[in-house]
């Protein structure tokens, strides 16, 4: 009786063949864990006191007819929002989304000059902008203090209440962003010449003629593209909790939630690669085609710079990338404490993603 070929088998041993291939190559190495290394160092000793933006919020029932408001709406450096649901704001100052809510209340007309109050709700998550919000707010009391009487008693006046919090650091912001330059790098790259040398090199073509799949083929490939990446996770993270105190919410659950999450970005990236190699037909024109698809993902998905900074257009175009949507996801289940449930949008964004490029991938994959 003849024994059934085992396509796992098969895949398995496609895996450690490429993972030892990728271990061996100084490219791989340094794209997908030196340069991460390098960044994650650099921008996590740095200390970072300034912001394009400051996203403050402004408390349900504030009075927007007050000078007050609108001496708030004139400052360059808050990006204002306004919402309903005052337990809303409360949690997106705990967790550092916003960092502020001030509570504009209606003057009290108990004198001749009116009396105008201004309170600032604050967070440890956000203490380093915190001087930068309280600077802005004690120029807005001082101009109204001008404006009603000058040279008379202070018609406004700042309290500041502060929100216990998580401290938010530089390096909760870009270490996410370099798991995902690190998956982004050798999943494209990585397994775009690979695919194209093994068929250039006619290794492929011999494995045609076994009983290997095109399925279990990629399989292999994507099998050591995870062990690989499972290391240079490892390390990346490892380097920014222990060095520059990289917030992991819930600990080890969190690690492995964000490993997890980014089994998705695997799949969308590394089918990226295969989709390369299956079109391209010389090895000089795998760089320039792999750098189109990977340099804007660099400088729109949020890796260096928050997204929010862009102009709404552009802004718009950024949220559906798929490095978007896996660095956002990491960022929330590591600092904000989410679980890979709860982030609904990014899972689901990946989810689509990662379908619609493994069915291209297999489509497109030629053996010779």
């Amino acid at each position: 009786m003849t024994k059934k070929y085992s396509q796992l088998r098969a895949g398995l041993v496609m895996a450690r063949a490429s993972l030892i291939a990728t271990l061996r190559s100084p490219t791989s190495v340094v794209f997908a864990l030196l340069f991460p290394i390098i960044f994650v160092t650099v921008f996590g000793a740095m200390v970072d006191n300034t912001a394009v933006k400051i996203p403050v919020a402004i408390a349900p029932g504030s009075d927007t007819s007050s000078p007050v408001y609108h001496a708030l709406k004139e400052i360059s450096i808050f990006s204002l929002s306004k919402e309903t649901d005052s337990l809303a704001q409360l949690n997106a100052l705990k967790k550092g989304r916003i960092a502020g809510i001030i509570h504009v209340p209606a003057p009290v007309l108990t004198s001749p000059v009116p009396q105008y109050g201004l309170t600032l709700f604050s967070s440890g998550a956000v203490a380093d902008k915190r001087p930068l919000i309280q600077a802005a707010l004690q120029e807005v009391t001082s101009r109204i203090n001008q404006q009603v009487l000058q040279g008379q008693p202070v018609a406004a006046k700042l309290d500041v209440v502060t929100v216990p919090g998580r401290v938010y650091r530089q390096i909760d912001f870009i270490l996410p962003g370099q798991l995902g330059f690190s998956l982004l790098m050798a999943g494209v790259f990585g397994s775009a010449f690979l695919l194209f040398n093994l068929r250039h090199t006619l290794v492929l073509k011999r494995i045609f003629v076994t009983p290997v799949s095109r399925a279990s083929l990629l399989f292999g490939e994507m099998m050591s593209r995870l062990v690989f990446q499972i290391i240079c996770f490892i390390i990346i993270t490892a380097l920014g909790y222990f060095a520059f105190d990289f917030t992991l919410v819930n600990g080890i659950l969190t690690f492995l939630e964000m490993l997890l999450l980014s089994v998705f970005g695997l799949v969308i990236f590394t089918g990226i690669g295969f989709m390369i190699s299956g079109v391209i037909r010389n090895e000089s024109s795998i760089a320039p085609v792999a750098n189109t698809i990977t340099v804007p993902q660099i400088l729109l998905c949020g890796l260096f710079f928050p997204v929010e900074n862009y102009p709404v257009w552009l802004r718009t175009f950024c949220e559906y990338l798929p490095l978007t949507f896996f660095v956002d996801g990491l960022r929330k289940i590591a600092f904000e404490g989410a679980h890979i449930w709860q982030v609904p949008v990014q899972l689901g964004g990946l989810t689509v993603w990662a379908a619609i490029v493994a069915v291209l991938s297999v489509k497109m994959f030629k053996w010779e």
